[in-house]
């Protein structure tokens, strides 16, 4: 085993889960399927090949998470699997060799195609014909309880009726994809757009993001749909897929009527050529087609591989492409300070969106593909991720074009632009830079970092501008200027007085979260947690050596040289100290020793908590000896409760399991309880 191979599967694995987290939890993804998957399989290469290297925390060893902490875990009875990808005919051959080996002599199976629509999954439990709980496929075991939200989803029944020729079945589970129409999804940009909000990259996006509103008056106003594919129960015997979708729609689901049974491999191949073709003519997304062995008992034959079942594949489509006029290119400035150069299109129509700006990343991409103003360029949608160009037609090139130059000012503060040594990006160096300061600002106040819930991209914008915010200190002083706050376009009285409260709210944010705030290089979410819970502190890690630093697990020469570059800077150093007097949290409470006094006992939570996010009751379960549990089961041996906390309840109650308030909770942990 070489060390290189070693140094590869750990940066692959760093690659992907950042890539998971873009994807599953900000709903922001920024490469396409292929590309992904291509990461992915090249890690798998490398474990199979090394496989004394697989660790249980592998993205290979997962089906992919969109957990969160916002809503309460629901355990999936049978797993929610992800499917193998097939991006080729050849592809979907093999996949046909594969199923007929698996196969006892002399069977046939028969396939049954679906459009593969380009939503959310999710999974619905009826109990006595009503509707009692929808769960997020979250890591495939584990989703999230999003009930409230999907019975907003006025095609779906609340109740079903039974029906004779199915035995009066009323306990059973469905699963589909919850999506937004081509035309409903533009419209809700549309309104985003005059809102001053950041737009939705594709309908897949929007639905992920709707599907996880906390509030379901919100959800309630946009109009999700749904198309369910699985049905499963203990009171019928389902033969097939095909019969799983004819049950379906008898039973008053919505279900999409375009599939087909194919008896040969040629007849998919034909569905999938077919609606690659034609899928511009849907009102909906799909980005490829799902190949079901049809019989159930050939599907059980063939089983599962890791993550995924054998019976089943998804055959992608190429991304779709555009030809359109490249009409300008203006440049961009991150919170960073890299200038990114942004095509301006002529607006087209393309996977779903209307284009009218790609990203070209940095200027050495424009040289590369030889672009010129003026010039007609293809452009594609792979993966209905950001659009990018892919290649100019020269055929239509014309002698109005003009030479693309290369900015030797910042577009935005007119400060000096450098390159550094190995980089291909132009940075601004002026740290006063009031682009920069707006990227960092909305970068502090976001969800995964401070969470400052009212101080959206538009508002900073707006207080950039009204010199009301110059560093993130500035954020903790707005309570002084609440009246100037009042009597800003779009803000009142209510609106003002809950952006303060979350700013409060924001100070008890764990020193992690913290840390990854402060918008230091190459330093994100996960380094972030790694470095805040090794040095406890923000004062231990500015002390830190190189060395310290490097010999944490999976932090390397590149973010230790970045972190100790933020902290040698006086500036970064001033802000720090300003943020302390506002009692923001530098550091993680070691003074809360490790105790044994929940050793041996296991616990569940749900429900909105009050006193503890998920994180944090998880985390004083472990360091005081318990164990926290994701199910209800007998061996569980306390149920902690939240606001509104379901049917758990219930059936703790039934199973004599003793339920706590948090505030019992802690009194337990403090030895004052003896519950």
């Amino acid at each position: 085993m070489s060390n290189s191979a070693s140094e590869k599967i750990l940066t692959l694995r760093k690659i992907i889960r950042d890539h998971d987290y873009k994807y599953y939890i900000l709903n922001q993804p920024t490469i396409t399927d292929y590309d992904y998957d291509r990461l992915l399989n090249e890690l798998k290469e490398l474990e199979n090949k090394y496989p004394n290297l697989i660790t249980p925390d592998s993205p290979t060893q997962r089906v992919g998470s969109d957990l969160t902490n916002e809503f309460k875990n629901i355990h999936h009875s049978i797993p929610m699997l992800s499917l193998s990808n097939a991006y080729s005919l050849e592809e979907l051959r093999d996949f046909d060799r594969r199923v007929k080996d698996g196969l006892s002599e002399g069977s046939i199976p028969e396939y049954v195609c679906e459009l593969k629509i380009d939503g959310v999954s999710i999974s619905i439990n009826y109990e006595n014909g009503l509707l009692k709980y929808a769960a997020t496929r979250g890591d495939g075991t584990i989703g999230e309880d999003v009930t409230q939200n999907v019975k907003t989803i006025r095609s779906l029944p609340l109740i079903v009726t039974p029906k004779e020729d199915l035995h009066d079945i009323l306990n059973f589970e469905v699963r589909g994809e919850i999506y937004f129409e081509k035309e409903e999804f533009q419209k809700l940009n549309a309104e985003r757009e005059a809102n001053g909000e950041k737009l939705f990259a594709n309908p897949r996006n929007s639905a992920a993001g709707t599907i996880k509103l906390l509030d379901p008056k919100q959800v309630s106003k946009r109009p999700l749909r749904v198309f369910l594919y699985y049905f499963f129960t203990d009171e019928y015997a389902v033969q097939s897929q095909d019969e799983n979708l004819k049950i379906l729609k008898k039973l008053g689901f919505r279900i999409n009527e375009n599939f087909r049974v194919c008896g040969t491999i040629a007849e998919v191949e034909e569905f999938c050529n077919k609606w690659e073709v034609t899928r511009e003519n849907l009102p909906y997304e799909i980005d490829g087609v799902v190949i079901k062995v049809n019989s159930i008992q050939h599907q059980k034959n063939l089983g599962n591989i890791a993550k995924a079942p054998k019976w089943a594949v998804a055959y992608k489509f190429k991304p779709q492409q555009k030809t359109t006029l490249l009409k300008n290119i203006t440049w961009q400035v991150g919170r960073t300070g890299a200038i990114t150069p942004v095509a301006e299109l002529e607006p087209v129509l393309l996977a779903g969106s209307t284009i009218s700006r790609a990203t070209l990343h940095n200027p050495d991409e424009i040289e590369r593909k030889n672009l010129m103003i003026g010039d007609f360029v293809l452009i594609e949608k792979g993966g209905d991720v950001i659009p990018k160009i892919v290649s100019v037609d020269f055929s239509l090139r014309q002698d109005s074009v003009t030479k693309i130059e290369i900015p030797e000012q910042c577009p935005v503060c007119k400060g000096p632009l450098v390159k550094n040594v190995d980089e291909v990006a132009l940075y601004c160096v002026n740290r006063d830079c009031p682009a920069q300061l707006k990227g960092k600002l909305i970068h502090f106040t976001s969800r995964t970092a401070m969470n400052i819930e009212g101080l959206g991209d538009s508002l900073i914008e707006t207080l950039v501008d009204n010199n009301f915010l110059n560093t993130f200190t500035d954020i903790y002083d707005l309570k002084s200027k609440r009246e100037l706050l009042i009597n800003l376009e779009r803000m009142g009285e209510k609106r003002v007085d809950n952006l303060l409260t979350s700013i409060e709210n924001s100070k008890s944010t764990p020193f992690p979260k913290v840390l990854f705030a402060l918008g230091i290089r190459y330093v994100g979410a996960g380094a972030a947690n790694k470095l805040a819970m090794h040095f406890k502190s923000i004062d231990k890690l500015i002390s830190a050596s190189h060395e310290e630093i490097e010999a944490i697990n999976e932090i390397g020469p590149r973010i230790s040289s970045s972190v100790k570059d933020y902290f040698s800077d006086k500036e970064n150093l001033r802000i720090i100290d300003s943020l302390k007097k506002h009692n923001i949290n530098f550091f993680i409470d070691s003074e809360i020793s490790i105790s044994n006094t929940l050793e041996g006992k296991s616990f569940l939570v749900t429900g909105t908590l009050v006193k503890f996010t998920r994180d944090e009751i998880k985390d004083a379960i472990q360091k005081n000896g318990g164990k926290p549990v994701t199910s209800l089961s007998k061996k569980t041996d306390y149920l902690i409760v939240g606001d509104n906390p379901g049917s758990k309840v219930q059936k703790a109650t039934e199973l004599g399991i003793p339920i706590l308030d948090e505030d019992t909770f802690v009194q337990m942990i403090e030895g004052k309880s003896n519950v």
